[in-house]
């Protein structure tokens, strides 16, 4: 491993190798620059000679809350009465054989580019999030503490890809119904929970009176630098600081990440092909923001050296009849008519951006909710939870796509060819961050080793 003049311990060792502790250590910015020292080339050089990539793997997981209908979505029956069936009509894609609703035109023009898992099995029957961000069934035991999200997982066993870029940033909005709330790091501890640049976790980014807010003003920006400069300069360490406080250091000095939040760097036809959503308006009240834009800063952080970020979108939950919002006309069709194009709008930017910036390799994409629905349309014009099979789009990592995988009866309402489970889908995903899911473990809070997968998560063949 590269080693740069960072902080020892008692036994001359060092503690933590090239971290963002080390980084902001004023001596080993001189050495930095020095003639005798460390030059950039030289890094690139020595990083290269150990095998590390310029463009570390990263994975984005989009959160539908409250589970979609897979039956509107990717997986229409046609043939089947109308009761099962519902107002929408399917559309040929890209790929022939291929067919997602008519909703979705942008995403049929790129079917070759995503997969679509229309056998996704073992869903738990309630809203709770837990499964989508881990994997684990909610209900079967688990170990003291909890199991911990993927992003927690990655975190502790990857590390940052670069010094100044936290490996696991959550752009998740807080819903006041629990569940459909992120899990968090489990037995691994708030060590390995993720930076959240929203909320009340950025009103306490502030260095030397200089908020995320203000990041735009450089000159600010760089006298605030300057002087905790000074400070580590003085004392030559940072010992004592707690691991928030790193990450907002780490985010607060580094410019490619603090940009990556600001969506005035982007170029506004990028922002309006993503789209822009009122992050204030929770949906139905419980649920998350409809933000397309969330998904153009996952983007913009995965390019500034994130692992992994995670995003809830919109609420999915159509029951029917009246919602909180007290809407008289809350049909799931109504409100599939609101969602699905905006829908089709920000996940075709997203997977068109990756591609056309040259991460479609190095980036995997995940969307998918807690459940799918009920094939039959209840008496007040919903469907309501339907755990026996759900349906996932994956996009990006270097993947085969352009593929269906899995399928369903006449119905919609069971797998009937190649079952999918949530540890396969993980498996593959650990797996394009170079993570062996056979042999990678974690120690739990009694030391015993956990698997990153649950029991028979292996990675899927169709995709690698």
């Amino acid at each position: 491993m590269l080693k740069l003049s960072g902080q020892q311990d008692r036994n001359g060792q060092f503690c933590d190798g090239f971290s963002r502790r080390s980084l902001l250590n004023i001596g080993t910015l001189a050495a930095i620059g020095t003639a005798g020292g460390w030059t950039l080339p030289s890094i690139l050089k020595a990083e290269e000679a150990a095998g590390r990539k310029a463009s570390p793997k990263s994975v984005i997981m989009i959160y539908l809350v409250g589970g979609p209908p897979h039956q509107d979505m990717f997986d229409l029956k046609p043939e089947a009465p109308r009761e099962i069936a519902g107002p929408w009509r399917p559309i040929a894609t890209t790929v022939p054989g291929m067919e997602i609703c008519e909703a979705f035109p942008l995403l049929a023009g790129m079917a070759d580019k995503f997969t679509i898992i229309r056998s996704l099995v073992g869903n738990q029957a309630d809203h709770d999030a837990v499964q989508v961000f881990n994997g684990r069934n909610p209900k079967t035991p688990k170990p003291s503490g909890g199991w911990p999200q993927f992003g927690s997982m990655v975190s502790r066993v990857a590390g940052s890809s670069i010094p100044t870029a936290p490996p696991f940033v959550s752009l998740c909005y807080p819903c006041t119904h629990g569940p459909y709330n992120e899990p968090g790091p489990g037995f691994l501890g708030t060590a390995q929970a993720p930076f959240r640049p929203l909320g009340p976790t950025k009103e306490d980014m502030i260095l030397n009176g200089v908020s995320l807010d203000r990041l735009a003003d450089r000159k600010s920006l760089l006298r605030s630098v300057d002087q905790l400069r000074r400070d580590i300069d003085a004392t030559m360490t940072m010992t004592g600081m707690d691991t928030f406080t790193e990450q907002a250091m780490g985010l607060l000095t580094s410019s490619r990440l603090a940009e990556a939040l600001d969506l005035s760097k982007e170029d506004p036809k990028v922002v309006a092909r993503y789209g822009k959503g009122d992050p204030t308006i929770f949906m139905d009240g419980n649920g998350a923001p409809r933000v397309p834009q969330s998904l153009l800063v996952a983007r913009r952080l995965i390019e500034a050296g994130v692992r992994v970020v995670t995003l809830n979108y919109s609420k999915w939950d159509w029951h029917g009849g009246v919602n909180a919002e007290g809407r008289p006309n809350n049909s799931i069709f109504v409100r599939e008519q609101e969602d699905f194009p905006v829908f089709d709008q920000c996940v075709s930017a997203l997977i068109e951006d990756l591609d056309q910036r040259g991460l479609a390799d190095d980036c995997a994409v995940v969307i998918w909710g807690e459940f799918g629905r009920t094939p039959k349309i209840s008496n007040i014009v919903g469907r309501d939870h339907w755990p026996q099979v759900n349906c996932a789009l994956m996009a990006g990592g270097g993947m085969r796509h352009g593929q269906v995988i899995g399928a369903t009866d006449r119905i919609a309402g069971e797998a009937i060819a190649r079952p999918v489970t949530f540890g396969e889908v993980y498996a593959t995903l650990f797996h394009h961050l170079g993570i062996n899911v056979d042999s990678a473990t974690i120690a739990d809070n009694n030391g015993r080793p956990q698997y990153l997968v649950e029991e028979g998560g292996k990675v899927m063949p169709e995709l690698v």
